[in-house]
């Protein structure tokens, strides 16, 4: 796992063009890091210094979010946004703090599967918040770099699990 200030988060990640069992099993060892993380909603290939563009989020352990289950996203491309609202996001790359980030409340993202069959997903909320989170990741930014303003950041007091 990469941690700030690696200049390696900074990287931008290149589009997913082979569809191959070494994929497939990049995506299972992607998955099983971010379950193995007590809290974890997404997971990008970059905080693992894979930079391709890939993203796991899953926010369903979450009680009361709407979701749309385990999403995995090759190459997502945003299709639309909608609305914005701020919230506090943390990180696995930024472990010692989080922060007030302004982002869309809704968005719809299309993505391809492991496969490489196309997809489409309209998210919302929490999931909506996730989902930018990461591919946030894909672009080379942190939420450090969204926060909404320097005194929005906090020292995390407690990990959560």
């Amino acid at each position: 796992m990469l941690h700030y200030p690696d200049i390696r988060l900074k990287q931008v990640s290149v589009p997913v063009s082979s569809f191959d069992q070494a994929l497939r099993e990049f995506l299972c060892d992607l998955e099983d890091t971010m379950r193995a993380s007590p809290g974890c909603v997404g997971l990008a290939a970059p905080q693992v210094n894979y930079f391709q563009r890939i993203v796991i989020v899953d926010v369903s352990g979450k009680p009361g979010i709407a979701h749309n289950g385990r999403m995995l996203l090759v190459n997502p491309e945003m299709v639309s946004r909608e609305g914005e609202a701020v919230g506090r996001e943390g990180c696995l790359s930024v472990p010692d703090y989080t922060g007030n980030v302004a982002r869309a409340e809704r968005i719809c993202v299309r993505a391809q599967d492991g496969n490489g069959e196309w997809r489409e997903y309209r998210c919302e909320g929490y999931e909506a918040r996730a989902v930018l989170h990461e591919i946030d990741h894909l672009d080379g930014l942190l939420f450090l770099d969204r926060l909404v303003s320097k005194r929005e950041l906090f020292r995390r007091k407690a990990y959560r699990t």
